[in-house]
């Protein structure tokens, strides 16, 4: 059974669904077709057996047969004398409750007595009559019915037996009848299965047509890496296969616009690796030159060299690890995804905002609140928005930090603020203001905290402050107090 189920499971879907198809018609037709044989049986047998009740019960066969004693003298002073018992061309006989048999003058042939027969006779009960299927002498099956006719008494007055008549019909012809039937019904619920596995195997061909062009789509793209391909779906199709090809298209695209993106990232990175690459190989062979050939580089630009050497180094390393973060994917951050107190967050990064612009002010209100969120990516994005503030901010200025009791973080600078046309690039990677390219920096960081924001739940956005400078506001989902599971 284990090797048939295994067998079945490796044939294709389009042959196990007519497989499946044709049995579930067999199973139909068999059904209906055994059914329908037995119902034809059991009115055939009702129609044979309605004979034989009239003939048991018919007015001229009661007055011939008279009563049980008479009867029973007939058969047995002469089985033949022609007394006038009309039940030629069928089965008629006399039994004793003792089994004892006298067959009625043109009687077909004998039945076969069974004891059911006389335990009708024994019991004595006149006003019924007992149908059953039995055969004759000869083995031919015939129809039986048996009735109780009365008691006898012998010659010297003393209770003799009881006394019953039996007789049958041939079933010669009803059995031809059936026999006929369930060859015809074998025959259509033979056609019917095949009808039914062909109708199977087409409904299958059509019905998994759009699977087959799905699978086409899949191997021409692990043939040829191309995402640009897409299965045609109709507009008002809800089906299992139309979601099937919608979600193959969504993740085709999704595909497509990832690899794009990773493109994107790659050339972008290159593009602003380039810079300080250049500059560090120039750098070093110049300080390699010097040593070559014994020629000193003044002591002041020697220490120049070096310095520049190091800020390219940090330069380096911030961009790498800036590259870090924005290659991990959302499966590494679910799993340290945990309940954050941002207040908690905000502090720890404006003590690092501070020792970065120790000649700045920096005011806080901080609220109590919590978040849902990566409590390393979270701080890192807080201090790039405190970083881009501190960076703009003119000597001696105020930076304004506010975090309210609906979980709004703001970050006021008082720096030149950021053009109009320029704020719907401010989130781009490695998209740096004009006016900005010589600071330091790597065009990421607020990128970083776009999509920090986003896999948090919440929202940050820049804009023109009232009076000059800008203001980065943060929107994130919380409470203002610590969950009870958690607490």
């Amino acid at each position: 059974m284990n090797r048939v189920l295994h067998r079945f499971r490796t044939l294709p879907i389009r042959a196990r669904l007519s497989l499946l198809v044709a049995a579930a018609v067999a199973f139909a037709v068999a059904a209906v077709s055994v059914t329908c044989w037995f119902i034809v049986q059991g009115k055939l047998y009702d129609q044979v057996d309605n004979d034989l009740q009239k003939l048991m019960q018919g007015p001229r066969q009661i007055q011939q047969i008279g009563d049980a004693e008479a009867a029973l003298n007939s058969c047995t002073t002469n089985p033949t004398n022609g007394t006038g018992f009309n039940f030629r061309n069928n089965y008629s006989q006399v039994v004793t409750d003792s089994g004892k048999v006298c067959v009625f003058d043109g009687s077909t042939g004998t039945i076969k007595v069974t004891q059911a027969d006389k335990n009708v006779i024994e019991k004595a009960d006149s006003d019924r009559l007992y149908f059953r299927t039995g055969a004759d002498e000869d083995g031919n099956a015939v129809r039986v019915v048996t009735r109780y006719l009365g008691p006898t008494t012998t010659g010297t007055g003393e209770a003799g037996p009881n006394v019953g008549i039996i007789a049958a019909v041939p079933l010669k012809g009803t059995q031809s009848t059936l026999n006929e039937l369930a060859l015809i019904l074998l025959l259509v619920s033979g056609v019917g299965v095949l009808g039914a596995g062909a109708a199977g195997l087409a409904v299958a061909r059509a019905g998994l047509r759009p699977v087959d062009k799905l699978t086409e789509a899949v191997e021409h793209v692990a043939r040829t890496e191309d995402l640009s391909v897409r299965i045609p779906v109709e507009e008002d199709s809800e089906d299992e296969v139309a979601r099937l090809s919608r979600s193959f298209n969504s993740m085709a695209s999704s595909l497509a616009n990832s690899r794009e993106l990773q493109q994107q990232l790659i050339a972008d990175a290159g593009h602003e690796l380039r810079t300080p690459l250049t500059s560090l190989r120039t750098n070093i062979e110049l300080l390699t030159r010097s040593e070559e050939t014994g020629r000193p580089i003044p002591e002041a630009d020697r220490k120049a060299l070096l310095a520049s050497v190091k800020a390219q180094m940090t330069e380096l390393a911030a961009l790498i690890g800036d590259l870090q973060e924005l290659s991990r994917s959302e499966g590494q951050r679910g799993e340290r995804v945990q309940v954050v107190s941002l207040e908690d967050t905000v502090e720890s990064a404006l003590r690092r905002a501070r020792l970065r612009g120790p000649e700045l002010t920096i005011d806080a209100d901080l609220q109590p609140w919590y978040v849902r969120a990566e409590p390393a990516a979270l701080e890192r994005a807080v201090v790039n928005i405190l970083d881009n503030a501190v960076k703009f901010s003119p000597e001696g200025g105020t930076i304004e930090v506010q975090l309210d009791h609906h979980g709004v973080l703001t970050v006021r600078d008082h720096g030149p603020g950021i053009p109009e046309d320029e704020l719907p690039h401010v989130f781009d990677r490695f998209w740096r203001s004009p006016s900005a390219r010589a600071l330091p920096g790597s065009g990421l960081g607020l990128s970083i905290v776009a999509r920090t924001m986003e896999q948090a739940g919440g929202t940050v956005m820049l804009a023109r402050a009232d009076g000059g400078g800008t203001v980065a506001t943060v929107r994130l989902p919380g409470a203002p107090t610590l969950p009870p599971e958690t607490s």
